[in-house]
């Protein structure tokens, strides 16, 4: 059984939110993938290759989740290859370990959040 989300309409400054709190946070595990595979790299780069999966995501936020996730997949291979101008076969090591990064830490939130509301006033 696939998850099903229907997203609430937002407005102009929720999206705004939205977009710039994933540019972060995919910056942030661009940088940390970057780092653990190819050793050393310019921090700034990591906020070029953050824009693509956080742009993907919430343009497609009504989509099914595969879509979404197979489409961000694609357009942070795309990115992390012409910013970074590595091969294809370590933009794929990095765009994997980018995405276990990225999953570890909302995982982490996830249920930070979820232990943080049952918590008693």
């Amino acid at each position: 059984m696939v998850l099903q989300v229907q997203p609430a309409p937002g407005t102009l400054g929720q999206y705004v939110g939205t977009l710039v709190g994933g540019w972060l946070l995919f910056a942030f595990t661009a940088h940390v993938a970057a780092t653990y595979i190819l050793g050393d790299v310019p921090w700034k780069r990591a906020l070029l290759v953050g824009v693509a999966p956080a742009v993907v995501t919430v343009a497609l936020v009504r989509y099914n989740p595969a879509v979404i996730i197979a489409v961000s997949l694609a357009a942070d291979f795309a990115a992390v290859h012409a910013v970074y101008r590595v091969k294809y076969r370590t933009a794929a090591l990095v765009v994997v370990m980018h995405y276990v990064v990225s999953l570890a830490l909302v995982v982490l939130a996830a249920n930070l959040l979820a232990l943080l509301s049952t918590a008693p006033a």
